[in-house]
């Protein structure tokens, strides 16, 4: 089983290379923050929560997300392939739960795979997605908070995930199909 974690700022790829993982690999996907749109889509009490945090560029709470991620991972039985992880963990807390998460149902994070592009970049990339979407998230000034959120507290996750001895660093700036071929280098090693 192949629980990956892709990595990167808002922007860096994440959801574009997890599709080209989930069609090579067959694995599970579970993006955070697809899960949390459709809640607020839907106008559930969760997505009504949620929508309170994002709207300013804040990060869901824990233990919201920690009960949200088990019933989402749950839902693909025991015998899959693996789940790539899209948008969480964000914090050194919420990685330390899912790894305890996944300790108790016997599997683990196999990769925390990083896709590392450079901030000027990323904000033409989130400022385009969000002309061409329409996502409310995706304008200059919570895309800058959303950045600073990540640099103060989604970038010590790098460390953590090194110390677990599964970060793998990989150039998210270039051409598509150089960038997904380094992700596959290290996921046909795992």
């Amino acid at each position: 089983m192949k629980n990956i974690v892709i990595f990167g700022a808002p922007g860096s790829g994440k959801g574009t290379q997890s599709d080209l993982m989930i069609e090579k690999y067959g694995l599970g996907h579970i993006s955070t923050g697809d899960v949390l749109r459709q809640e607020i889509k839907a106008g559930t009490e969760l997505g009504k929560t949620a929508a309170s945090f994002i709207d300013k560029g804040q990060l869901i709470p824990d233990e919201l997300m920690v009960s949200i991620l088990a019933g989402v991972y749950d839902g693909f039985g025991k015998s899959h392939k693996g789940v790539i992880f899209d948008g969480f963990p964000r914090t050194i807390p919420q990685a330390e739960a899912l790894k305890r998460m996944l300790d108790e149902r016997g599997h683990r994070v196999a990769a925390m795979i990083e896709l590392d592009v450079p901030e000027d970049e990323l904000m033409t990339r989130l400022i385009k997605r969000g002309q061409e979407s329409g996502r409310s998230d995706d304008n200059a000034e919570t895309i800058k908070k959303r950045l600073d959120v990540y640099h103060c507290q989604t970038q010590p996750l790098i460390e953590w995930y090194k110390n677990e001895g599964i970060h793998y660093h990989i150039d998210g700036l270039g051409d598509l199909d150089r960038i997904f071929g380094d992700i596959c280098k290290v996921i046909d090693e795992l």
